[in-house]
């Protein structure tokens, strides 16, 4: 549907302005818009199936408007050129006998480069604001049901038992700790940094180790989840989940550090949440 409005644009835009000596056609111009209109949707196709198997980036409306607008801002930079160059061809080998200038040459692609270019521009401002509104608010709304979910699990009586865990880095030293009081893991070069709640204070304990083998020392808790190459976070401690059409944060309690949540890590960072 987003290609078929698209191409309708360029051909209505192109009826309107008479490019390419469509003006001394009378009714068969027509005929050449449809024709010009088809081919049209036939490169948006075969883009389509350059951006998922060469690009590598399949249409998906899962991963949120900064994904979708960066598509589509590749599928322009391909499509443009190839639609001008396929306009070009059919001026030349179906127009050109009765408007001489249809002929192929630089300057004419040049030409339909830029017309082309100037219609994909204006439709792609279009989609840009549609998708973005759409998708900003889509995720809004899920943030917002998702800080429900934490506030209403934070008020939740916690298990008497004590989870208390002693992580050991590639050296012999050691952090003991108790699950419930981790707040986040933050790898700091060859380093990870533990910070964790004490008697009420925020503490922090550096220890030798990978984030790789602090998260396979965590994974009986279902709570404590990557969310982001460099941040193992306990949901249990997080405040607020602020988002934004650019990225998603994790506001923690006590320390109120803002964590970041990469897309690659979204969707098992909202999965824990729901297990809570």
């Amino acid at each position: 549907m987003t290609r078929t409005i698209s191409t309708t644009f360029t051909v209505v835009a192109l009826a309107v302005f008479k490019p390419f000596g469509l003006d001394a056609w009378q009714w068969q111009a027509y005929v050449h818009l449809v024709a010009m209109g088809a081919m049209g949707l036939f490169i948006c196709m075969i883009t389509d199936i350059i951006l998922k198997y060469v690009v590598r980036m399949p249409r998906s409306y899962q991963k949120g408007s900064s994904y979708i607008i960066r598509r589509n801002l590749w599928f322009q930079f391909i499509n443009t050129p190839l639609v001008a160059l396929g306009i070009c061809l059919y001026r030349h080998f179906v127009m050109s006998g009765r408007v001489e200038s249809n002929q192929l040459s630089l300057f004419n692609f040049i030409e339909t480069l830029l017309i082309i270019a100037f219609c994909s521009f204006a439709i792609g401002l279009y989609w840009r604001f549609k998708f973005r509104s759409k998708y900003l608010t889509a995720e809004l709304e899920e943030t917002r049901l998702l800080n429900e979910q934490l506030s209403a699990k934070s008020q939740k009586p916690a298990l008497p038992q004590e989870n208390i865990l002693t992580l050991t880095g590639t050296t012999n030293e050691n952090v003991t700790l108790n699950i419930d009081n981790l707040l986040y893991i933050e790898a700091v070069g060859n380093y990870v940094k533990v910070c964790q709640l004490c008697d009420q204070k925020v503490q922090t304990d550096m220890l030798r180790a990978t984030s790789k083998q602090i998260e396979n020392d965590l994974q009986a808790y279902p709570m404590i989840v990557r969310c982001h190459r460099a941040f193992i976070v306990n949901l249990a401690q997080v405040e607020q989940i602020v988002s934004n059409s650019r990225a998603m944060q994790l506001i923690i309690k006590h320390s109120h550090d803002a964590i970041p949540v990469s897309r690659s890590n979204m969707a098992a960072v909202k999965e824990a949440i729901n297990a809570m």
